[in-house]
């Protein structure tokens, strides 16, 4: 059973997903509908007309979220918790000028004042398992006072979370100093250093409040329907069942028509390539010390910067928007946040650190953590492989530059441009069930799109 079934009127078909999700006219569409001829909305590309109706569209999303909130329920319960103390909730309405400071992740925040000057934030769609771990490490976090999900008996009528309000702003690492940058990177190593303490013996997410319970990963893209049923994947004993499960099922839903319906016979060519790399990816133990630790670290699953709290002097005052969350091997756990990658060289397929990279590499050699310093300075592979999974081919220059760069750092395929790469792979799964399914419903060439 398909995540979504097609909005159009009388298709029963799988709708695509990300792609199908049309968040201009709210619809989910299967790779038939999305066509012009029956779906109007304008594309991202066309910004003059996309980006007003994108906006509209927020605001609608936005709109309807706030108004299916109990306000008062809210702040009863808010007080409730503080002995009676009375608190206040300014009036809610979508103002597109203060998104910033009300959105983070996937996650809507409101503000409620206490009379006693105390402030907490109401978190509309998150994370408790993993908040209510950080608060027994050393990991500047918020605290958690309340939560409940959306449910016949929750008075509040969304799920929400109370949280304590930390002081700070997002952090923008374009606008950032050299002085201050580093600042940053060396709070985040001794972060780092933290969350090395408390390893555990599974990948996957936090499930369970109060408990180090490890469960399947709580992540949208990882997930399939089956008799109605949602089912995670996970929690997995290795990299390798992680890798394996995960591509073979973006190989299914690409059969299916859920996935990378517009390049289906290209995207199922690398997801099955990828799949061959997994042994690359997933290193063996050896005598190295780097490689021996075979456990498992939390990490942050959208790490490019905005979620890190700072203050004016670029101090770390938090760390926000765990909801991705998940435990992961120390390669990919302690390897240089994304947003301390150069950019541009990084999607030009160059596999050269940054020098944002080297310094906090450095950072922890400082630190006597040689180990940690190690996952930086070989932390490329992980990151190239990570971009490629699931990548959105709508931006297929970006991806050509990530899939040489992949090709490159892992010595298979080098040097070949898609054409050449293409030939060679369409001969080498010629005898792939899924593929030779694939080019029976699909006219293919072994040129690119």
């Amino acid at each position: 059973m398909p995540m979504w079934l097609c909005d159009f009127e009388g298709c029963r078909r799988p709708a695509v997903r990300t792609f199908g999700d049309c968040i201009l006219c709210n619809r989910h569409l299967c790779s038939d509908h999305l066509q012009h001829a029956f779906h109007g909305c304008p594309k991202w590309e066309d910004a003059d007309i996309y980006d007003p109706a994108a906006r509209a569209a927020e605001a609608r999303e936005l709109t309807e979220l706030i108004e299916k909130i109990n306000i008062p329920a809210l702040v009863a319960r808010a007080s409730l918790l503080r002995q009676g103390i009375p608190c206040s909730i300014p009036l809610l309405q979508y103002d597109r000028s203060t998104r910033s400071s009300v959105m983070g992740g996937m996650n809507y925040y409101v503000e409620l004042s206490f009379d006693d000057g105390i402030k907490w934030i109401a978190c509309i769609r998150s994370e408790v398992a993993t908040l209510e771990f950080l608060e027994l490490i050393d990991v500047p976090s918020p605290r958690v006072f309340d939560f409940a999900l959306e449910n016949a008996n929750n008075s509040v009528g969304v799920g929400y979370i109370l949280m304590e309000k930390l002081p700070g702003k997002s952090l923008r690492w374009a606008l950032a100093t050299q002085k201050q940058k580093k600042n940053i990177m060396n709070q985040l190593a001794d972060i780092f250093v933290e969350l090395h303490k408390y390893p555990f013996d599974l990948l996957g997410s936090l499930d369970h409040p109060g408990d180090t319970h490890i469960g399947a990963f709580a992540q949208e893209s990882l997930t399939d329907f089956a008799q109605s049923e949602m089912r995670t994947i996970g929690p997995f004993s290795s990299p390798e069942q992680y890798h394996d499960s995960s591509l073979r099922l973006i190989l299914d839903l690409i059969l299916r028509g859920e996935m990378y319906s517009q390049q289906a016979v290209d995207a199922y060519l690398i997801h099955r390539f990828l799949v061959d790399l997994i042994p690359l990816v997933s290193p063996s133990p050896s005598s190295s010390s780097m490689q021996n630790d075979q456990n498992y670290y939390l990490k942050h699953a959208d790490d490019k910067g905005d979620h890190i709290l700072a203050d004016e002097d670029f101090n770390i005052t938090g760390i926000i928007d765990w909801e991705w969350a998940y435990t992961a091997p120390p390669a990919h756990a302690f390897n240089s946040p994304i947003g301390l990658l150069p950019v541009g060289n990084f999607y030009d397929g160059v596999n050269d650190l940054g020098d944002d990279e080297i310094v906090f590499a450095r950072l922890f050699e400082e630190k006597g953590r040689q180990d940690l310093a190690g996952f930086v300075w070989n932390g490329r592979v992980q990151h190239r492989f990570a971009f490629c999974c699931g990548y959105d081919l709508a931006d297929w220059s970006g991806f050509l530059g990530l899939f040489r760069g992949l090709r490159d750092a892992v010595k298979v395929d080098e040097g070949l441009d898609w054409n050449e790469w293409k030939a060679a792979a369409l001969h080498r799964y010629k005898e792939d069930v899924g593929l030779q399914l694939l080019l029976s419903r699909h006219e293919v060439t072994a040129a690119g799109p």
